[in-house]
């Protein structure tokens, strides 16, 4: 698929305005203070991988309305040190899997989360553990649309919490250093780490690829792949439905997430991509921290002759490079070029 959406030069300066609601953060001080009045670990239970130089516990924690979220939390056997969590959040449609899947944190030294979909994980991948009980509001079947015409009904405000509860959770296991916890994630999961650093302050560092819910309604108009298409198939049966939807949409949007984040931010992006168009992310990383009177650290590295898959794993080896010099330099490491 040859590039659609802008060209480089513009997209290194698209800084497009986003409708948000005037109660967008009370929409969300609201919806997390309900989810944390109760301690976010619900058990910790150790499991058999075959092994042997990875630990990993079978971790349930609560998530939104309290419901139980599952998790594999993993970490080097032989580490006696406090460690940096990195949180990752997986792909639309995916479950967490089987724990063996995703060592590439853990080989590195990091203590490692990976959060389950609620009601997700039979489109790919090796399934998931987690149902969503509250499934019962107009929208569809898929994810994307479920409870798309209320934001209180959204699916998204849902794994959205839960995604916080997950930084929350990683906080109380062992062998964890609080202070240096990271939000990861690509596609889906890039969206969801893009919102914890919007809501979660005090978040060591970001790494984001292709993150879905970055200008939605650009992305709306551009394509019909993937989670987008879903949405356009819901309102072409839900016809006069479009307000509802895009004001559930606004209090989803990345990029509003991204103005209130404030961590050292690590982006990647295909420009070929036709699932998560490339503005999203453009528009997400050049208004990041605008709210916050901060200037983290912060850089974008553009692929253009690659789509949803983004650098893939030469962008994940950038992202070992740029996390082990954030970590270490710390605080004194907040700030930097972009």
């Amino acid at each position: 698929m040859p590039a659609f959406d802008l060209p480089p030069t513009e997209l290194e300066r698209y800084r497009p305005d986003i409708e948000e609601p005037a109660d967008f953060d009370a929409f969300w001080r609201s919806t997390l203070k309900e989810a944390g009045q109760a301690d976010p670990l619900v058990s910790v239970r150790p499991v058999e991988t075959g092994l042997r130089l990875t630990r990993t516990w079978d971790v349930t924690f609560r998530g939104f309305a309290g419901d139980p979220v599952r998790a594999w939390f993993s970490k080097p056997a032989e580490s006696r040190e406090l460690l940096p969590a990195v949180v990752e959040f997986a792909g639309y449609g995916r479950g967490r899997g089987l724990p063996h899947e995703r060592l590439t944190w853990v080989n590195a030294g990091y203590a490692h989360l990976l959060m389950d979909n609620r009601g997700q994980g039979d489109q790919y991948g090796c399934g998931g553990d987690t149902p969503d009980p509250h499934t019962g509001a107009p929208g569809g079947p898929g994810p994307a649309v479920r409870g798309l015409l209320a934001p209180e009904d959204y699916h998204y405000r849902r794994l959205i919490t839960d995604a916080v509860r997950a930084v929350a959770a990683v906080r109380e296991l062992p062998g964890v250093d609080r202070a240096r916890t990271v939000a990861a994630g690509n596609s889906q999961g890039g969206g969801l780490a893009l919102a914890v650093a919007g809501l979660v302050p005090d978040l060591a560092a970001l790494l984001v690829t292709a993150p879905l819910l970055c200008g939605i309604r650009r992305a709306l108009d551009l394509t019909d792949a993937g989670p987008y298409g879903e949405i356009a198939a819901c309102l072409s049966v839900h016809r006069g439905a479009e307000h509802a939807a895009y004001r559930t949409l606004s209090y989803v949007e990345g990029v509003s997430f991204a103005r209130r984040a404030q961590a050292p931010a690590h982006f990647g992006v295909g420009l070929r991509d036709t699932v998560c168009p490339p503005s999203g992310a453009y528009a997400a990383f050049n208004r990041y921290a605008e709210l916050t009177g901060t200037d983290p650290r912060k850089e974008l590295h553009a692929y253009p002759f690659n789509g949803h898959e983004g650098g893939d794993a030469v962008q994940v080896r950038r992202q070992l490079g740029w996390l082990s010099v954030v970590l270490a330099a710390g605080g004194d490491d907040r700030r930097g070029s972009s």
